[in-house]
């Protein structure tokens, strides 16, 4: 089947938002995982765009997600939240699970910062607590560079062996102690899903030096770093992966510690913002 999502039509997209939805110099992008919720204390809520007016394909909807992207504002500032990402699961494609990040870089944004909900492949990282991602292991198949996206822009060929900022995930582990998480950096590894991995595959993860396992995210952060972005990923422990716990797993487990973390979430996101906003990092 021929993909008709394509980089001019992306192209198109970021110049009828813009057109649509002042955002003023921005400052950053975010994109909220499952369960998570985003929002800049201090800021102007000036515009929330539900997806199905923003990209131009269709957009399903997921439980813990919220398909809107939110503009905020404070002076001729300006802040991206995108409330729900896609996912490969869901039966989008590669390049549309990117689309956010394309977005957000086409619209300006020099810094993406995505959070996720995952399992917990590492026994010392209790559930609740946060892991600022310096590396990935990408078990999905597939690339959002595919085809004529990997020749959209160059490298074709792009090295990421500083996907993960260095300085940026500095900040957001003294952001997030401060904020009063348990805080590590560590290796998010990123299955298809839409199913939990087994007690076998969760082993096998940890072996390889995974610390976090997820259904998302690592798209994104090669779309974003391609783009040139300064790229962050900030994933919440919401549960002990398959094996561990030595209990089954669902996804409301993951929705109820999302809003569990809220408080400390919207802190962490609170000063990671002012530090974004004064060139800190």
């Amino acid at each position: 089947m021929v993909d008709i999502f394509t980089p001019r039509l992306l192209e198109e997209t970021a110049r009828d938002f813009a057109s649509r939805n002042p955002t003023g110099r921005l400052v950053a992008a975010f994109v909220a995982g499952s369960g998570i919720a985003l929002s800049a204390p201090g800021w102007e809520r000036a515009a929330d765009v539900p997806y199905g007016q923003v990209f131009p394909f269709p957009v399903s909807e997921l439980p813990g997600h919220t398909p809107t992207v939110t503009v905020w504002r404070k002076g001729a500032a300006g802040l991206l939240v995108f409330n729900g990402r896609f996912h490969l699961y869901q039966g989008y494609s590669a390049p549309e699970v990117a689309a956010i990040p394309r977005l957000a870089g086409l619209l300006g944004a020099p810094v993406y910062v995505a959070t996720n909900a995952t399992g917990a492949i590492d026994p010392s990282v209790p559930a609740g607590s946060l892991v600022v991602i310096r590396d990935h292991i990408n078990t999905q198949g597939t690339s959002p560079l595919l085809g004529d996206w990997g020749r959209w822009r160059a490298p074709m060929f792009p090295d990421l062996t500083e996907a993960y900022e260095p300085r940026l995930r500095d900040l957001a582990v003294r952001c997030a102690e401060a904020a009063g998480f348990a805080v590590r950096e560590g290796v998010y590894v990123a299955t298809l899903g839409p199913n939990y991995e087994t007690p076998a595959e969760v082993e096998a993860y940890r072996r390889m030096g995974g610390t976090v396992v997820g259904m998302s995210t690592v798209q994104e952060v090669i779309a974003a770093h391609h783009l040139g972005m300064r790229v962050l990923v900030l994933s919440l422990a919401t549960n002990m992966a398959a094996g561990i716990a030595g209990r089954p797993l669902t996804h409301q487990e993951v929705i109820e510690a999302g809003k569990a973390a809220q408080g400390r979430l919207e802190s962490l996101l609170q000063r990671l913002i002012a530090e974004l906003a004064r060139g800190v990092a």
